[in-house]
């Protein structure tokens, strides 16, 4: 993978944390730096440490699956992104339940947001992903999740209901495309 590749891979994994970052901002607007790192810290370290773990499940069952990894890879990237897409299209209101200052609720909405990254962790086992570069993509990854956390925080209820949705559809496209692009370079090689 290349590092544009790397970084929108985790560009589209962090999608979920904005649109609760977003709720989680406009329901908390005179939040306390320490707040705020404590959930910044929560939302990025999740998503690496869920890519990670991902990653070293699917290498470890690599060598008995290496004839059909790159269908693996595009099945659930395909899974993650259209579930995405679906979300974005869905009336479900998520702020109802989004309270990041206490610390059970955002540990949850932290594994939440995270659950996609273990299966694009997977992924990254199937596709060969060197350790060196593994490690990389787990600290793009965490690092532009907290990114997104950030920018969700200080966006608030004024952008929660024009970026949340449009987010997640984008989200979706881009983890799919990446999912065939995979697909198409095992076909073709």
């Amino acid at each position: 993978m290349t590092i544009v590749e790397i970084f929108l891979l985790a560009v589209s994994l962090c999608f979920d944390t904005l649109a609760v970052s977003l709720v989680g901002g406009a329901c908390i607007p005179n939040m306390k730096m320490s707040q705020r790192l404590k959930i910044l810290v929560s939302f990025g370290g999740v998503q690496a440490l869920f890519t990670l773990i991902g990653w070293l499940l699917g290498s470890s069952v690599l060598d008995y699956i290496s004839k059909f990894d790159h269908w693996i890879a595009f099945i659930l990237l395909l899974y993650i992104g259209g579930k995405m897409i679906k979300e974005a299209f869905s009336k479900s209101d998520e702020s109802e339940s989004v309270d990041l200052l206490n610390t059970g609720k955002l540990l949850i909405s932290s594994v939440a947001t995270s659950i996609d990254a273990l299966a694009v962790g997977v992924s990254l086992a199937m596709v060969d992903i060197t350790n060196g570069r593994a490690y990389f993509t787990f600290a793009v990854i965490g690092l532009v999740t907290v990114a997104s956390s950030e920018i969700g925080l200080r966006g608030g209820s004024r952008l929660a209901s024009f970026i949340g949705t449009k987010a997640n559809l984008l989200g979706g496209v881009i983890l799919i495309g990446i999912g065939a692009k995979i697909l198409l370079e095992h076909i073709l090689s």
